[in-house]
């Protein structure tokens, strides 16, 4: 059976349920064809696409254990307060160990879909750069956070990748922002810190779980809503 302590979501209850009502806006944006272009410049269908980032949402809960880190002492406080923003992490008394971890919502599905949109998209060289950069500025700003990992400002992800592919790419704007957003973060903000993370006493360090997860997610929605804005300029410009 799961560990009950690895299944927890990454964030408090008040900004999960305004992650929800962002998702459910976005949704009916869609729905009611304000973001009708959305599915076009993304490579995937409405359907799919809203799909996919309920699914990362509701699986933000799911952490697959996937090494142990020699244990040391370990500090579990319920709530751990960061850059204004609460994260949850579990409770525990006694842990022999830092379990690392990998969310699914927050690492294992934006994973798939990067993959899933570089290959459809044939964005290669574009994502290499733009992953690179994603990650080399998350890598900078992110701070180890004792008692719960690798932790960054939310705005971080989003905002850093927004200039970066609208420098690079504004045809390719929005799968090049999934794209970049999600690895650029999973590997600036947790896979190039992983070396810090027994020192922390963190009782789970979950990559793409709490500290990151709400940078990514961010990074999802604004990436719907450079699809529809990118495209939407193009047909104007081209019926012009």
């Amino acid at each position: 059976m799961p560990d009950p302590q690895l299944q927890y979501f990454p964030v408090t209850w008040p900004f999960l349920l305004l992650l929800i009502a962002l998702f459910l806006v976005l949704a009916g944006m869609i729905a009611g064809r304000i973001l009708r272009y959305a599915s076009v410049r993304m490579g995937v269908g409405p359907r799919v696409m809203l799909v996919t980032l309920l699914l990362s949402l509701l699986l933000s809960y799911i952490n697959i254990p996937i090494a142990y880190l020699p244990g040391r002492v370990v500090s579990a406080p319920a709530v751990v307060t960061y850059f204004g923003m609460e994260y949850v992490i579990p409770v525990v008394r006694e842990w022999p160990a830092t379990v690392l971890a990998i969310n699914v919502g927050g690492a294992v599905i934006p994973i798939c879909l990067s993959l899933y949109l570089m290959v459809k998209n044939a964005l290669y060289k574009l994502s290499l750069f733009a992953v690179v950069i994603v990650a080399a500025v998350c890598y900078s700003l992110a701070e180890p956070v004792p008692g719960l990992g690798i932790a960054m400002p939310v705005f971080v992800p989003p905002l850093v990748t927004a200039l970066t592919v609208l420098v690079l790419s504004r045809e390719h704007a929005a799968p090049l922002a999934y794209i970049s957003g999600s690895l650029g973060t999973l590997i600036g903000a947790d896979l190039l810190n992983l070396g810090v993370i027994q020192a922390l006493g963190a009782p789970v360090a979950s990559i793409g779980g709490a500290g990151t997860f709400d940078g990514i997610f961010v990074t999802a929605l604004l990436a719907v809503i450079l699809a529809s804005f990118a495209t939407r300029h193009d047909v104007r410009s081209s019926s012009s």
